[in-house]
């Protein structure tokens, strides 16, 4: 095979591989999120921390996601 087959190939097998590393951060979000609204419903008084204990969760969550496209990029040739 020549080296632009290759390449085509690497890439395809990147975008397959991202798109594989962004289910778990999408399952995690769903989880996160949906159990904090669930902590919000049962006891209003302490939505504000829920609220924000949330948002640093989503934050870590989005970072998984970010490296699984970062690595794509670094082991692409």
């Amino acid at each position: 095979m020549d080296s632009t087959t290759l390449a085509a190939v690497g890439g395809n097998v990147a975008t397959i591989g991202y798109g594989l590393g962004t289910l778990g951060p999408g399952i995690g979000l769903g989880i996160l999120i949906g159990k904090a609204l669930e902590g919000i419903a049962r006891q209003p008084e302490v939505a504000g921390q829920l609220r924000t204990t949330m948002f640093i969760g989503v934050a870590f969550v989005e970072v998984l996601a970010l490296l699984g496209l970062v690595t794509g990029f670094l082991f692409t040739s």
